[in-house]
């Protein structure tokens, strides 16, 4: 099973330059990044929507969504950020330094959160390799970025 799952988070990642360049292409269409970030949205909640129907989940209870932290609500903002910078920035600077960059990004704050054991997250320490890791990734955006 935990192979289906690292397999999964590797095609989810192999979507993500896609998506930019997807959402790029339906900003010259649309009046821009942010028209095509929301018809993007849009579309992914229709989708979402028809797969909660279909498959007949449960609907949350108020009273259940009511008790969760208030930062809990905005994991749709800063999806939003994450798609209207991709969709900005992939004719702009390319797929690999863009993608690089959110990796490099990702990584850093995953080892933070990892640390810190927060919003769910297994407490992992830091430790040297983990560190030296993110310097190496760091080199590789530097990389990809200038050769």
């Amino acid at each position: 099973m935990l192979f289906f799952w690292l397999a999964l988070a590797f095609v989810a990642g192999m979507v993500m330059p896609l998506q930019a360049g997807v959402n790029s292409t339906l900003a010259l269409h649309s009046q821009g990044a942010i028209w095509a970030s929301f018809i993007s949205f849009f579309v992914g909640t229709l989708v979402l929507l028809a797969v909660l129907v279909g498959m007949r989940f449960d609907w949350p209870l108020w009273s259940q969504l009511k008790q969760a932290p208030w930062w809990a609500w905005s994991g749709g903002v800063m999806g939003a950020l994450f798609v209207a910078t991709g969709t900005f920035l992939a004719p702009r600077i390319g797929a690999a330094v863009m993608i690089a960059l959110f990796v490099a990004g990702q990584l850093i704050t995953s080892v933070m959160l990892d640390h810190l054991g927060w919003a769910t997250f297994p407490q992992i320490d830091i430790t040297l390799g983990r560190m030296v890791g993110v310097v190496f990734l760091m080199v590789g955006v530097v990389l990809i970025r200038f050769y």
